[in-house]
């Protein structure tokens, strides 16, 4: 007999939510309800709800929401939530720190600070989480999560644990081959001994810098299109401010005037709107250059 994930709201009631609305659940603050919302408190009970749902059931596994477009239909899956202790962060020895998925890649940053770590001060500069890190090999200021990444910890949709060293993994820019089911748990990382006052410091530039180019207090999701590395070597900026009007909106979608590949929601914008500019602006450059772009930010349908 197949389970309906209606049928289990009884047994994970405290966690469990159903027609649950997202909209406020993510930095473009754009989106509708999910058929089902899932707070994991831990990896117990996480495995027990992912034994009990369809295997054909879609799932969406949601961090920070910095880089998360949401479709304002219904998404007719389950949105998993990590929460609790999925958001624990530890030494293992002088050089690793051990973080759950949860933990905020600032968190992350300041935890190495205070443990004279280097190798981590790029992280404050990310606004997502552990999770979402690892997933998509975020970076910036020419550092990326592979690059102090040992091993992952994950959860198959079958609620199998799993743990994947750095070296098997297969990582390119903003993107890897881990399967699209894997839950992550938690990963390990390597820094390296350095005063914590240079460290403090070094945050501080790359803050400072980070800011005076780019867009922050407002709704965005980050960086809209990966720069496209393999076709040219104009960043992905460039190509948008030589192909497109940057005054160019749709209803309350519009461009950053600090920075044209941040997408904005300056008051009530609807997904459509948002999708609508993505495609418009796409489609621009490749008209103008030939270069086809792909989105950074994740879209949720």
């Amino acid at each position: 007999m197949k389970i309906d994930v209606k049928d289990l709201i009884q047994e994970f009631s405290n966690n469990l939510k159903l027609d649950y609305d997202l909209k406020k659940k993510n930095w473009f603050n754009i989106g509708g309800k999910t058929k089902a919302y899932y707070n994991a408190n831990n990896l117990k009970e996480l495995i027990k709800f992912l034994k009990k749902i369809p295997r054909d059931e879609k799932i969406f596994v949601l961090g920070a929401g910095s880089n998360t477009l949401i479709s304002d239909k219904q998404f007719n899956g389950v949105v998993i939530k990590l929460t609790n202790n999925f958001n624990n962060i530890s030494l293992l020895n002088d050089e690793i720190i051990i973080a759950g998925s949860a933990v905020k890649d600032k968190l992350l940053s300041e935890f190495a600070m205070e443990n004279s770590l280097g190798g981590f001060e790029f992280l404050s500069c990310i606004p997502g989480s552990v999770g979402g890190g690892i997933k998509m090999n975020a970076g910036c200021f020419n550092r990326e999560f592979k690059d102090i990444l040992i091993s992952i910890q994950a959860l198959s949709k079958s609620g199998q644990v799993i743990t994947i060293p750095s070296k098997d993994i297969n990582f390119k820019y903003r993107g890897s081959n881990l399967a699209d089911d894997l839950i992550f748990l938690s990963a390990s990382f390597k820094g390296f001994k350095k005063k914590k006052d240079i460290i403090k410091n070094e945050i501080k530039l790359l803050k400072e810098k980070k800011e005076k180019t780019q867009p922050t207090k407002i709704k965005t999701s980050g960086s809209t299109f990966k720069n496209p590395i393999e076709q040219s070597d104009k960043k992905v900026w460039q190509l948008i401010k030589d192909s497109v009007s940057l005054d160019k909106s749709f209803g309350d979608a519009c461009i950053s005037e600090k920075h044209c590949n941040f997408f904005v929601n300056k008051g009530n914008a609807k997904f459509e709107d948002m999708k609508k500019l993505i495609d418009f602006v796409s489609d621009s450059v490749f008209k103008k250059t030939g270069i086809k772009l792909e989105t950074e930010i994740k879209i949720l349908e």
